[in-house]
């Protein structure tokens, strides 16, 4: 059987929390401000994975409206005690500055597709909590402790308390039971028990090219925790031409059979400027228990290219076109969005999209990137290279109302091709962009092309191209029963920017990863609707690129 290429879970994917619970895998991982909230993926053989849930999915569970880009939903631990599931994860409100304000929570379901209960609260003393189930029946939550009057950093260590299940709440003593390595910035903790030992993984060095698996042990879950002899077990922070960049945040799976595996996040960069637009993605390492009863990752500790696992990758679905159609799922007419699209922040999506009469209806909302109300829905991008297109239906009186096809990764950082209209209601086409214009978010000016007048009615057929860093937009106009040919409009653009290392506040800042969807806004205020017909993600093979998988 061929070794698995990495990584497992391509493009936004960061954070993975695994578990067992029979001969089934799941890995649920980070959305940060995308709704619903946090993405769990299922497997049989740790190859071929599929979407099963996104837990966090109605207002009483989650509320991200005017959260900051990549805050909401952080680092979400998923386990099994046995009878039922435990999520536990960071809702962020703030994250630059000194100070931060994450709140951590739990939620329990009694299948992974629910459902899922309303949130326990548990505190706010840091960020990137989990729960470990004691084999005395005892449950201990640990998350990384926030101090913002250290004068180096804030990142104080890993602080443990025991949680009782019955009240919902922590009682005992809390101790902060590891401070880290000389790598710093300790997050991230996952605790297991094996062989009478107490084993904490923790990830180090900041979410950038430092990051880091540390793991360490002791015979008392108080500690104290001696470091492993090779004190990280995996990063790329020592190998620059490493294939997997920006390797940590990890956690440790057994498979029925006794084999061993750590599922860590890691980024593919490309371009001379390191930037990696995928976002932070899931990979997957085997491991091995020594003599020594320390875990080693096989090759280790820099990630593999390369794994092998009981099963093997479907590539002829992996490469397949996925052609979105907005069909009615009920007799009432009303539908819902395939698994594969997500919005932004608001629990109350009938504000800003309805899926009915194979129509996907936009409301306009406020602009792009607005961190409240903006009508977008996109899907992942999970290749380097592929194809975008969209029909739209839709009549701007001025240019206060746009619709169109967007490239996107946050306010700071989109591509948007926009119908839209000039001041004296002519509709036209422009290209609105905001090129990594942090800190202020602005548009690029002069537009990156001048606008192209458009009939003032039918549809418009939008789509674009992106070759690696190379994005081309294109257009055709609905005439007659009949619809002209794609051309381009506009000059190539630099795709690169949607990525991590643009995204506002750099690598160790912006965590999520590009998506490409449609978006309608009405800075109005009179929620002008656009009418979307469809959407198609056509993946494309590059023969240059050293990262197809």
């Amino acid at each position: 059987m061929p070794p698995l290429r990495n990584p497992i879970l391509p493009g936004f994917n960061p954070d993975p929390s695994i578990v067992r619970v029979g001969e089934d895998y799941y890995i649920a991982t980070s959305t940060f401000e995308w709704f619903p909230g946090v993405q769990i993926h299922h497997s049989k053989d740790l190859a071929n994975w599929d979407l099963v849930a996104r837990p966090l999915n109605r207002k009483s569970q989650l509320d991200m409206r005017g959260s900051p880009d990549s805050c909401g939903i952080w680092a979400p631990c998923l386990t099994h005690d046995g009878h039922e599931f435990w999520l536990v994860y960071t809702d962020v409100k703030r994250k630059d500055g000194s100070f931060k304000d994450t709140h951590n929570y739990i939620v329990r379901a009694p299948a992974i597709t629910g459902p899922w209960s309303d949130p326990v609260y548990v505190n706010s003393s840091g960020f990137d909590p989990s729960l470990f189930h004691d084999d005395d029946g005892r449950k201990w939550f640990a998350n990384m402790l926030w101090d913002h009057t250290r004068r180096r950093h804030a990142f104080a260590g890993i602080r443990l308390q025991e949680f009782d299940p019955q009240t919902g709440t922590l009682v005992g003593p809390r101790r902060t039971i590891f401070h880290g390595t000389d790598l710093a910035l300790v997050e991230g903790p996952h605790l297991y028990k094996r062989n009478g030992w107490y084993y904490l993984l923790t990830a180090e060095g900041g979410t950038a090219y430092e990051h880091a698996c540390t793991l360490a042990r002791s015979r008392d879950i108080w500690g104290p925790y001696e470091l492993h002899p090779q004190k990280h077990i995996v990063t790329a922070k020592d190998s620059p031409f490493a294939a997997l960049q920006r390797a940590g945040h990890g956690d440790i799976v057994d498979t029925p059979s006794g084999a061993t595996y750590v599922v860590h996040l890691a980024g593919r960069p490309t371009t001379q400027r390191r930037r990696c637009v995928l976002g932070r993605e899931t990979a997957l390492q085997a491991a091995y228990w020594g003599d020594d009863d320390w875990l080693y990752v096989k090759d280790g500790p820099v990630p593999s290219l390369y794994v092998d696992v009981p099963g093997t990758r479907d590539e002829e679905a992996y490469w397949a076109e996925r052609r979105y159609t907005f069909d009615s799922a009920s007799a009432s007419g009303e539908g819902r969005l395939h698994k594969d699209f997500q919005w932004l922040r608001t629990p109350e999506p009938e504000r800003i999209f309805a899926v009915a009469d194979g129509t996907l209806t936009l409301f306009g909302r406020e602009s792009v990137g607005s961190w409240f109300e903006q009508a977008l829905v996109a899907r992942r991008q999970t290749h380097f290279s592929y194809d975008a297109e969209t029909v739209v239906a839709f009549s701007p009186s001025d240019e206060r109302q746009f619709a169109g096809l967007t490239a996107y990764y946050c306010r700071f950082n989109f591509f948007y091709l926009a119908v839209t209209a000039d001041e004296d209601g002519n509709r036209e086409l422009l290209i609105l962009s905001s090129e990594s214009s942090w800190p202020d978010g602005d548009l690029r000016m002069p537009f990156p092309a001048e606008p192209v007048p458009l009939p003032a009615r039918g549809k418009v057929k939008l789509a674009l191209t992106i070759r690696g860093p190379q994005l081309q937009f294109y257009y055709a106009v609905e005439g007659e029963g009949q619809q002209e040919e794609l051309k381009p409009v506009g000059p190539v653009l630099d795709a690169s920017i949607i990525s991590d290392e643009c995204g506002g506040h750099q690598a160790h800042g912006s965590f999520t990863g590009a998506f490409v969807g449609v978006a309608c806004s009405d800075l109005n205020g009179t929620a002008e609707p656009a009418k979307f017909d469809n959407f198609t993600y056509r993946p494309v093979r590059d023969p240059t690129d050293r990262y197809d998988i």
